[in-house]
Order: C-alpha cells, then sequence, then structure tokens
C-alpha cells in the first residue's frame, strides 16, 4: 500500500534576472526633473550692477556686409561702391571696432579673383576676421538657365 510518493519535487526555481523597467522608468522621471530645473538654477542669481560711463559699448557695427553681384558689381551695405571707397570704408570701420567681422556675399559665378580682391582691401585695411555667406537650402529651384549671350565668356551662341 502506498502512501504517496517518496520522491519529492523541487519547488519553482528563484528568478535570477533583475527587472530594469522600474529602474529605467526612475532614471527618466530624474531625467525629465533634471531638464526642467536646470534652467531656473542657471539665472537664480540677480545683480544690481553699478552704472559707469567706462562701461558703454562701441556703437559701431560688428560686421560689415560685401556683396559681389554675377556682373562683378560690389555693394557695401546694398550701396554700389567703388575699390577706393570700399578701401576707405573698411579703413573707418577698422578705427571704429577692430573686431568688425566682414560677411561677404558672392554669387557664385564670380570669378575667384575678384572674390580674393575684395577680401586682400579688407586685410590690407586691417580686418582680419572674414566670414562667408552661403544660401542653406539646396531644395529651393535654381533660377531658370538664361539663353547664352555674346558677352558671357566662355559660352557658345
Amino acid at each position: 500500500m502506498t502512501f504517496g510518493r517518496l520522491e519529492r519535487r523541487t519547488g519553482p526555481a528563484p528568478m535570477s534576472d533583475i527587472n530594469m523597467t522600474p529602474l529605467i522608468d526612475v532614471m527618466l522621471v530624474l531625467v525629465v526633473i533634471l531638464i526642467i530645473t536646470a534652467p531656473l538654477l542657471a539665472s537664480s542669481i540677480r545683480l544690481d550692477l553699478p552704472i559707469t560711463d567706462a562701461a558703454k559699448t562701441r556703437d559701431a557695427p560688428k560686421s560689415i556686409t560685401v556683396v559681389v553681384d554675377a556682373a562683378g558689381q560690389t555693394y557695401l551695405q546694398d550701396q554700389p561702391v567703388t575699390a577706393d571707397e570700399l578701401a576707405g570704408h573698411f579703413t573707418r570701420a577698422k578705427l571704429a571696432n577692430p573686431d568688425t567681422e566682414v560677411q561677404l556675399r558672392a554669387d557664385k559665378s564670380v570669378p575667384y579673383g575678384r572674390i580674393v580682391a575684395v577680401m586682400g582691401t579688407a586685410q590690407q585695411a586691417g580686418l582680419s576676421r572674414l566670414g562667408f555667406v552661403a544660401d542653406n537650402n539646396p531644395a529651393a529651384p535654381a533660377p531658370a538657365a538664361a539663353a547664352p549671350t555674346a558677352a558671357s565668356p566662355g559660352r557658345k551662341p
């Protein structure tokens, strides 16, 4: 007569893996709290600064825009200028503010030599900060190609 099994079954094995979901949830909440409170901590110190005449800012412009169009005409602040006028303006800008930046906007069909001439004029006046402005919208439609003319060098009619 048998009263039962003599074999003992082992119970379920203990889980040896760590559940990462609660840990990730807590970390994400801490990151959100940090993102929200960080800007508040940066500007928490209020100062009432003293006023003095020596701390006046310069009225000189920080940058000068020079444009060279497809025809080779040079414009300074949207006004046509000659090379001598450009050199004089660069010299006056250097005297007013030595850190003035020259932002050069040139048509892509302008010969490189013309651009180098404008750069050389700026450097001779003492302006060493030169920036080239380019279009950052490559999806913009390109202008329609004009019919070739006799005045266009390198193109056959």
